[in-house]
């Protein structure tokens, strides 16, 4: 079933303003058992939570009420998870945490992939849960709410347009390319430090997840999507460069507009 992205697109441009509350996170699960469970062990830690049962009432649920974070297993009936987490993290910045059956190592890297934040195998240990969304949170409030930390309202480079404010990548006068959340702030910030290179370290950070050991490869799969995206030759990349053991650097001129 195709997930309504231009819905999910309205509630990100009309949402409600965040209440000066405690964070609200929101719970989709289709076992009902499961959804009380987290409900009950998350508001007694001090959040508030709601709690749906499929794809039609997580995008009611996202068009009417602000939410901090989501906690999504991508198994629903009649239609995939993994394409509501695609299609809310095109358009929102949202924190989303995968918690699900699947963890192999395919499967989490999937997750990772289409935008989630965090990946969490069930069974799982509630505190661990309780943990991770506290760090998912944290990193939220602390990342940059604009991926142009140095203030500019867009990027050429190479035959490559950015713009920042419109969160649009385009190739001279053609279309807008999608990118995903993770994948436009990566881009915004390697364009902004060029030529500086970026660690692996400081990306992570600042693709905001949890706090990743630097072997995690949420990364690297970011920078091999946004390489096909860009045509950019992984074999021999010209405008996202490798420096092994480090991390990565713009190999391009980079012109910022202010």
């Amino acid at each position: 079933m195709v997930v309504r992205t231009e819905q999910l697109r309205r509630y990100v441009k009309g949402r409600p303003e965040a209440p000066k509350e405690s964070p609200r996170i929101l719970i989709v699960d289709d076992d009902r058992e499961t959804r009380t469970r987290l409900r009950d062990y998350i508001e007694k830690n001090g959040f508030r939570a709601m709690c749906v049962g499929d794809g039609a009432e997580t995008r009611r649920a996202l068009l009417h009420t602000h939410f901090d974070l989501v906690l999504l297993d991508p198994m629903l009936p009649h239609e995939d998870g993994l394409d509501i987490c695609r299609s809310l993290r095109a358009t929102s910045d949202i924190p989303i945490i995968i918690l699900t059956a699947l963890c192999d190592d395919v499967d989490r890297i999937v997750g990772l992939e289409v935008g989630a934040d965090d990946y969490l195998a069930k069974p799982f240990n509630a505190r661990e849960l309780l943990c991770r969304i506290k760090a998912v949170l944290r990193r939220t409030s602390l990342a940059p709410r604009t991926a142009d930390p140095l203030g500019a309202t867009a990027y050429r480079f190479a035959d490559w347009r950015l713009d920042t404010t419109e969160r649009a990548l385009r190739n001279g006068s053609g279309p807008a390319v999608a990118l995903s959340g993770g994948e436009f702030r990566l881009l915004a910030h390697l364009l902004a430090n060029a030529p500086r290179l970026l660690t692996r370290v400081e990306l992570i950070g600042l693709v905001r997840g949890r706090e990743l050991d630097p072997s995690d490869r949420s990364i690297d799969v970011r920078v091999s999507r946004l390489r096909q995206t860009l045509g950019d030759d992984a074999r021999t990349p010209r405008i996202i460069k490798t420096v092994h053991g480090e991390g990565y650097v713009i190999g391009v001129p980079v012109e910022p507009e202010l």
